[in-house]
């Protein structure tokens, strides 16, 4: 099978599976997700959010998978591209949980799968076991997908805040206000901006929008988890939780080295 991927999320997923034999073409975002990529001399083509017909057509693909984001056009140049197309949207863990096991068996991989699929709820339920022995308190916690407009993170995000003893602020995937974050008062602001990587400017954000009185930002409860971690629906969502972990109970979970606190 020749498989172009279109988002980082399904070549992780591929590589966990050990199936990245079947690309055939993949985004540059793919490359800097799964570094091993660069080696197996593959297209380089764009996203779900830019690709074009000609250039999927040119890999000469079985199969074009897609995932979000999506921008409409660019959905339907994948769809004129006359080729079968699995467009994957998944909301919860539960859905990412699913797409894993569509992907397994897709490659033929299904044990390889299930045990993926394992391995995430396992380590979930460890964290849950944690929290609960722990008698660990529930923060308030806000977590910002992107900044302008500000937009609270997605459903899965909201779920690994709850797994992790949080109590999740808004609704996730709708836009909010500097003002009306002030007024809820969280105990914790955690940012993993869209295609920011872990560069959100947390001073020059807290500045801007006259953050400096709130008490998490008095408390140096600020924290910058980067993009990958929380907002690409696979595997590495382990990682975002372990940064969600440290920032809201620091005293019981050590940081992990990419969790960027404000200074």
């Amino acid at each position: 099978m020749r498989i172009v991927s279109l988002q980082p999320s399904i070549s992780i997923t591929l590589a966990q599976l050990g199936r990245l034999d079947a690309l055939t073409a993949c985004t540059k975002y793919c490359l800097d997700a799964v570094p091993e990529l660069r080696g197996h001399n593959l297209h380089v083509i764009s996203d779900s959010w830019t690709a074009k017909t000609e250039e999927i057509l040119a890999t000469q693909p079985d199969l074009v998978i897609a995932s979000v984001p999506y921008r409409m056009e660019s959905l339907a140049n994948i769809l004129k591209a006359s080729v079968p197309v699995l467009t994957l949207s998944p909301s919860s863990l539960a859905d990412i949980d699913m797409d894993t096991r569509l992907l397994a068996g897709l490659v033929h991989a299904v044990d390889s799968g299930e045990s993926l699929v394992e391995k995430m709820q396992s380590e979930i339920s460890s964290v849950k076991q944690r929290i609960v022995d722990g008698g660990l308190y529930a923060p308030l916690v806000y977590c910002e997908e992107w900044g302008k407009p500000l937009i609270h993170s997605q459903e899965w995000v909201a779920e690994l805040v709850e797994i992790a003893g949080g109590k999740f602020l808004g609704k996730p995937g709708t836009t909010t206000t500097a003002d009306a974050i002030a007024v809820a008062a969280p105990d914790v602001l955690l940012f993993a901006w869209c295609g920011a990587g872990d560069r959100v400017p947390l001073e020059r954000v807290i500045a801007q929008r006259g953050w400096e009185n709130m008490q998490a930002v008095r408390n140096r409860r600020v924290f910058c988890i980067p993009d990958e971690m929380l907002n690409t629906p696979a595997i590495n969502l382990l990682d975002g939780l372990a940064c969600i972990c440290a920032a809201l109970h620091p005293d019981e979970f050590v940081a992990p080295q990419k969790l960027r606190q404000v200074k």
